[in-house]
């Protein structure tokens, strides 16, 4: 059970990094919009506080997308094991080595290469609900589950 716990303590630092990083763009934005005085260039000011309350906006947006994320992450429980497929599970297949979680790219340990995936993703709703054995098939290439934890 420590790969599920570490697998998954690396996808909750990855959120936390990225939840830091657009709350650190949000204080920026904010500073600048609260420090630009008004110069003579009246028009050319309003464009830079509309430019800069666009970037706020969209890094709002983005901070939204990392809560629904962190609640996502927060329903899986790295104590439960399965042999069928669902949130949480770690995949061995003939391919790749899958650990349902949140879309979160490549992630390494022990030397072995994980790739943090939703359920929703394309190859996540092919593996939700299968069992070791199963087969799917994607993009062409055929994946046998060896081992689910």
């Amino acid at each position: 059970m420590e790969i599920k716990q570490k697998l998954f303590k690396i996808c909750l630092e990855s959120i936390d990094s990225r939840f830091q990083t657009i709350q650190n763009t949000i204080n920026e934005i904010q500073e600048s919009l609260t420090s630009e005085t008004k110069s003579s260039a009246g028009d050319k000011h309003e464009t830079g506080r509309a430019m800069l309350q666009l970037e706020r906006e969209k890094a709002g947006n983005q901070l939204a997308e990392i809560n629904k994320i962190k609640i996502a992450l927060s329903k899986i429980d790295v104590s439960k094991t399965s042999q069928t497929i669902g949130l949480g599970s770690i995949i061995y297949t003939s391919q790749a080595n899958y650990y349902i979680a949140i879309s979160s790219g490549e992630l390494t340990y022990n030397n072995q290469k994980f790739y943090a995936i939703s359920p929703n993703t394309p190859i996540g709703q092919l593996l939700m609900g299968k069992t070791v054995e199963d087969s799917i098939k994607f993009r062409n290439q055929n994946f046998k589950i060896k081992s689910v934890l």
